[in-house]
Order: C-alpha cells, then sequence, then structure tokens
C-alpha cells in the first residue's frame, strides 16, 4: 500500500459541492491498493502513518508525530498513487488494486484508524472529489508498504 501524506493546517474535501471531509491541524493523506495488498499492508502502513514523526517539538525538530500532537486525518482514497510512469506519456495503472479490493482495503484501512486515531476523516471511493488543503512547510513523504506478491 501506498501513501502520500502532507502535514497541513487544514483540508477538506468536497464532493458534488457538499463538505464531506475536513480537518484542521494534521495529516491529509491519500490512500493507494496496490495489487496483492491485503489488510496485513494496510495496517502496517497505517502503523507507520501514527508514527511517523513529521511535526516539530520544541527545539523545531520533527519529532513528532500526528498521535503526538493530536492532529486530525483526513484520508482520501487515491488509486493514481499505483501509476506505473516509466515509459511513454500515458500512465498505467496495472499495478493498483482492482477497484473492489482498493475500496476492501481503503474500508478496512479507514475503520482502523478510527479505531486507533482521535479524529479522522475521509474523501469518497470513486468520487470525484475536490481536495484543498494548506500543506505546512510544506511537509509531504511518501509511504510505502510492499504488496505481498509481486505480480
Amino acid at each position: 500500500m501506498i501513501s502520500l501524506l502532507q502535514r497541513v493546517s487544514r483540508a477538506e474535501v468536497v464532493v458534488d459541492g457538499e463538505q464531506i471531509g475536513a480537518i484542521a491541524v494534521g495529516l491529509m493523506v491519500l490512500v493507494c491498493a496496490e495489487r496483492g495488498d491485503t489488510e496485513k499492508q494496510a495496517d502496517a502502513l497505517l502503523s507507520k502513518l501514527l508514527a511517523y514523526r513529521v511535526f516539530a517539538d520544541d527545539a523545531g525538530k520533527m519529532n513528532r508525530s500526528v498521535t503526538d500532537v493530536g492532529g486530525g486525518l483526513l484520508l482520501v482514497p487515491q488509486f493514481t498513487l499505483a501509476a506505473d510512469t516509466r515509459s511513454g506519456t500515458r500512465p498505467s495503472f496495472t499495478p493498483a488494486a482492482a477497484p473492489e479490493d482498493g475500496r476492501r482495503l481503503f474500508d478496512h484501512f479507514v475503520a482502523q484508524a478510527r479505531l486507533r486515531h482521535g479524529e479522522v476523516a475521509t474523501g469518497r471511493f470513486g468520487a470525484d472529489m475536490q481536495v484543498s488543503l494548506t500543506n505546512q512547510g510544506p511537509v509531504t513523504f511518501w509511504l510505502q508498504v510492499k504488496p505481498a506478491v509481486m505480480e
């Protein structure tokens, strides 16, 4: 599974003109399941994400996690993170999980996040979403837990 996390002072997702998810200070996280991913990869990625130290401590060093600072999580499904862009001028989405697997793993990821973390908002799987955010820093990191089976 792949995530692209951004440290934000605010972020929101709008679908059909309606705000469906929003956070203040925290992490806006694009989440993607790859072929071969299971709940094991989702759980490992979530553990890493919740512990990843991207917020400043009193000395100004990135030593605090979203859990440490009590920040929000805005989790947004984003299958294009798995795109293969190595050749040509059109991305291939073959590495991404099938839509039904992607939805199942995103839903699992969200459910586990809600069990383990305070504020969790989400985008909507398969929807045309407008995502806006104010990235603090900017601070952006790519986290990946490789699929169990690489085809």
